[in-house]
């Protein structure tokens, strides 16, 4: 039996809208997400034309022709823009019939492409029983038959599968958000025998060790550490009944660990570093889970994949800008500033605030992101 997608019913008017707008095709992303029992699309975003495209709308005329890499890259900054427990969850083309009839081969192409693309970024790993299948949908511009398939992302030939595509009006109106704020001071050595201080690779290694921290932090939800198996709204159930039409919102303690457990030996490494990088500030986060019965296990994953993210993709900004502002062949100029040594409190920002300083033998450089998750992000560079 294949799966079946409950869709949010503005997206039908959009993919109508897109069908008589665009010709002789048009693709897209498919933004949701997935659950063991059912999965949830509650967004369409279509492929942004390229540079060369706009005002135009000039199209190629046959899907051998669809920049690969562009859908890939639209994906890429999607996902950053996501706020905790949705998704990337699958490709859209609406076309001509003519086009359609090498449809699902493009589709194919494009659902194992963005997936890789995603899956490189990650700091992550998916669980055993997590639902690799990835959506296919394509839609006759003629006649607006819709016919929706499923591809195992996890398997490189796997065949195309039936699913179902039922739409349903205010789908995640009364979805469940769960907020939480995360301290962050990381501590990154830069090798001495690390050539031309790949700041970049090091950052990474060091956000791989705080993340397994992440992973095995306990999870306070409204004060309490819930089991994993347990219904989210075990408890609210019997004080508020099933009325709610809007959000409900829990708040999160997150406590890490500060030290491994007496069944661990630990082991020190002395290393000549001639740097280091720090990773200083504060990372709000939001994370929403359906509200079929949602088990604590699978917020909890949500929430904990949001501060991984977060603090990865605004690390990945920083470098993207300093390659763009100074060139990939540039060295990055670094002037040094004086530290604050006082004990004033730090300033949160409404969303989220992430204050990254890169200490270096040489001087510091500051960067701020700031990231508002739920449709739109921004980035600041400072360098004094």
């Amino acid at each position: 039996m294949g799966r079946t997608y409950f869709v949010e019913e503005a997206i039908g008017q959009y993919l109508s809208d897109l069908s008589t707008k665009f010709k002789p095709y048009v693709t897209g992303l498919l933004i949701g997400q997935c659950s063991t029992q059912r999965d949830y699309v509650i967004r369409a975003v279509r492929t942004p034309p390229k540079e060369e495209q706009k005002g135009d709308n000039i199209i190629p005329s046959k899907l051998a022709s669809i920049d690969e890499e562009w859908i890939t890259t639209h994906a890429s900054q999607v996902s950053r823009m996501l706020p905790g427990g949705l998704l990337v969850l699958g490709v859209f083309i609406i076309a001509t019939p003519e086009l359609l009839k090498d449809g699902q081969n493009a589709l194919r192409k494009l659902i194992f492409s963005v997936e890789k693309s995603l899956t490189k970024r990650r700091l992550w790993k998916p669980t055993e029983e997590e639902v690799s299948d990835r959506a296919a949908l394509q839609i006759c511009s003629a006649t607006k038959k819709v016919v929706c398939r499923t591809y195992d992302v996890q398997d490189p030939k796997s065949s195309a599968k039936p699913a179902d595509w039922k739409y349903q009006s205010a789908l995640s109106a009364s979805w469940l958000a769960l907020d939480c704020t995360v301290n962050v001071n990381i501590h990154i050595p830069l090798l001495a025998t690390s050539p031309n201080h790949d700041l970049e690779k090091n950052t990474k290694n060091g956000l791989n060790r705080w993340s397994k921290q992440i992973e095995d932090s306990v999870f306070l939800i409204n004060g309490e550490v819930k089991d994993d198996g347990t219904e989210l709204l075990e408890g609210q159930k019997r004080l508020r009944g099933n009325t709610q039409s809007s959000a409900q919102f829990s708040d999160v303690k997150v406590l890490t660990q500060l030290s491994q457990g007496s069944s661990h030996r630990s082991t020190a490494t002395v290393q000549v570093c001639s740097g280091s990088i720090n990773l200083r500030g504060a990372v709000k986060c939001r994370a929403y889970v359906h509200n079929n019965k949602p088990k604590v296990k699978e917020a909890v994953q949500a929430l904990k994949r949001d501060i991984i993210n977060t603090l990865s993709d605004r690390c990945e900004i920083l470098f993207e800008d300093l390659i763009i502002n100074e060139g990939p062949h540039k060295k990055i100029d670094i002037c040094p500033i004086i530290d604050n040594t006082d004990d004033t409190p730090q300033k949160q920002l409404t969303k989220a605030t992430l204050l990254l300083k890169l200490q270096q033998n040489m001087g510091v450089v500051i960067a701020a992101a700031v990231a508002v998750f739920a449709s739109i992000f921004s980035f600041n560079y400072f360098s004094d």
